[in-house]
Parts: structure tokens; sequence; C-alpha cells
């Protein structure tokens, strides 16, 4: 059997993203600079992200129990 199971939550991708940036070593002349780049680098995760993320917090998740499998669904094309 498979099924499809969607989560939300508004807060997860956005606190992940600022986790996994808070660990980069970011070479900057200044904090004003290393922001900037902190920044762009952000705007570039969830634009990946967007690819099986709606609206930055919808991600559906199929199951099949027959595989044991547990899948990403991309989202879909607007």
């Amino acid at each position: 059997m498979k099924f499809r199971v969607s989560v939300k939550d508004p807060d997860v991708l956005h606190d992940a993203i600022d986790d996994a940036l808070k660990k980069e070593e970011i070479t900057a002349e200044d904090a004003d600079e290393r922001e900037m780049i902190i920044e762009h680098r952000k705007e570039k995760l969830h634009e990946l992200c967007s690819t099986w993320f709606e609206y930055s917090e919808y991600l559906t998740v199929e199951i099949d129990t027959e595989a044991k499998t547990c899948v990403v669904v991309p989202r879909k094309s607007s």
C-alpha cells in the first residue's frame, strides 16, 4: 500500500537553514559583508528547497508499506 502524508510547519525550514549557516565558516571583511553573504545563501537555499517545500512550510512524503520506503514528493510546479 502507498499513501501520502503532508506536513506543515512554518518555521522548520527557516530554522534549519539558519542553523546550517551558523555552522558555516564565512570569511568576510566585516559584519555587514558577512550578513550580506548569509542572506544571499539563505535565498539560494530556499530556492533549492522550493523543489520539495511549498510556501517554505508544506512537505509531502509518500510511504510505501510493501517496499518499506518513505520518499519526499516533489511539489507540483505552478
